[in-house]
């Protein structure tokens, strides 16, 4: 999503917020109104809090793939027809499946936490909730985060710099970095699968080690040897698995460089 599409997003979002409200997208406009006039749901019949359950019921256990109308329909006990007098569409079901998973933890928020220890934190959560639901990263990407839960995630995040001195500008910009590398490194993890396990890895190392000859592939064979592509010996199996936090350290150095390049202080994390 270019900046563009994002500043267009956020006008929009702008106008919603002055008043218009009624003017939201399908599947939006009842998520902002459950926020706003919160009514207990019914103890029979559809409810949209039910549908939403039972379509990440069937997301979790087998992908967006699982999921369609009727089959939400029929694991509820109800006709196709009755769910579309809730949810008027895939898309709008999507949206309501997004956020009845993303509630934010409230551990995310420490009062007075320093800025990395912060992110970090920020972060874990937001690995943990992708890790729980791996089909939140193959939803389809229509524009910058518009649900209530989505924006109370942003929301943490920016608390998390407000100690450092960056403009708003800035700590949108590290925001929407972090949480798209985030959003990548659990997608990869996501497709990996097994292919991450600590089986593959020693497989694939095996592999380097007859393919990365010492005179074509001098800097591969090099790392190979030292073990670069291998897990740590003294990490227990079930530990082996995809890592961001390599990853996740080297942006928030570079944003500890831009923080101090702004004249604000950024203590070592």
């Amino acid at each position: 999503m270019s900046y563009t599409e994002c500043m267009t997003y956020t006008c929009l979002m702008r106008e919603h917020e002055s008043g218009t409200k009624d003017k939201l997208p399908a599947g939006l406009d009842q998520l902002w109104a459950r926020l706003d006039q919160p009514a207990p749901e019914p103890r029979t019949g559809l409810s949209l809090g039910r549908i939403a359950r039972a379509a990440v019921e069937l997301a979790d256990a087998g992908g967006l793939e699982a999921v369609s109308m009727a089959r939400v329909a029929e694991r509820l006990g109800f006709t196709t027809m009755s769910l579309y007098r809730h949810v008027k569409s895939k898309n709008e079901l999507l949206l309501l499946m997004l956020d009845s998973v993303a509630a934010v933890p409230d551990e995310v928020a420490v009062p007075g936490e320093e800025w990395r220890a912060g992110l970090r934190r920020w972060c874990r959560a937001q690995w943990e909730m992708l890790r729980a639901h791996a089909w939140i990263v193959h939803l389809p990407i229509t524009g910058p985060p518009v649900t209530p839960n989505q924006l109370a995630w942003t929301d943490r995040a920016l608390a998390a710099l407000g100690g450092t001195g960056l403009t708003e500008r800035d700590k949108a910009g590290v925001v929407l970095l972090v949480a798209n590398y985030m959003h990548t490194a659990a997608r990869l993890a996501a497709e990996l699968g097994q292919a991450a396990s600590g089986e593959s890895i020693a497989a694939y190392s095996a592999l380097l080690g007859s393919l990365a000859d010492e005179r074509r592939f001098p800097a591969l064979r090099a790392a190979a040897d030292a073990g670069a592509f291998d897990y740590p010996a003294d990490l227990p199996e079930e530990e082996r698995r995809f890592d961001y936090t390599f990853g996740l350290d080297r942006i928030l150095d570079g944003v500890e460089v831009l923080i101090g390049s702004r004249g604000g202080e950024a203590p070592a994390g």
